[in-house]
């Protein structure tokens, strides 16, 4: 019970409350992060990763090159003459879905970073409030140094006057120094 006097002597019962909410809402995003991935979500992931990478481009430009030059030379009949009419219709098939799984694996993401910013302004708050706590006893050790100190000086003020004020001691004989 000590303890808790101490703490709520230091703190204010807001801050206290600040702390046990903080606490909870760490529990609570542990157990969120724990928590397993859809399968959309893998999926979505996955897609956004492997459109979003080098080799994807570098293949589909391959892709697109062989196509074009396949249709436009002839060599194996032109499937899809000049204007690619079949091409253009693929890769708008592929954008009109890649578009919005791409997007529900940002929105994903950006729901993850939300929540570790929530977590960063936690930390940063518990910070906080752990440097107050540290600067209050800071201050306290400071106020109790300062009062023994000046306690310090008026013990010894007191000893120099009773010096001052008691009659000198009497010397001890001669003979007795011999």
């Amino acid at each position: 019970m000590n303890a808790l006097n101490g703490l709520l002597s230091a703190f204010g019962r807001e801050d206290l409350e600040r702390l046990h909410h903080l606490r909870q809402r760490r529990r609570a995003a542990r157990a969120a992060t724990a928590g397993q991935r859809t399968t959309g979500q893998v999926v979505a992931d996955g897609v956004a990763t492997l459109v979003g990478s080098w080799h994807f481009i570098i293949g589909q430009s391959v892709l697109l090159g062989l196509w074009i030059s396949a249709n436009v030379l002839g060599w194996v009949g032109a499937w899809d003459p000049y204007p690619f009419i079949l091409l253009n219709l693929v890769l708008s098939f592929q954008a009109a879905y890649t578009a919005p799984i791409i997007m529900m694996s940002q929105n994903r993401q950006a729901d993850i970073d939300r929540e570790r910013a929530k977590q960063d302004y936690d930390v940063n708050l518990k910070a906080e409030l752990e440097i107050e706590l540290l600067h209050q006893k800071i201050d306290l050790l400071r106020e109790q140094e300062i009062a023994r100190l000046t306690r310090m000086v008026e013990d010894l003020t007191n000893a120099l006057a009773a010096v001052k004020n008691a009659p000198p001691a009497p010397l001890p004989p001669p003979d007795a120094a011999r």
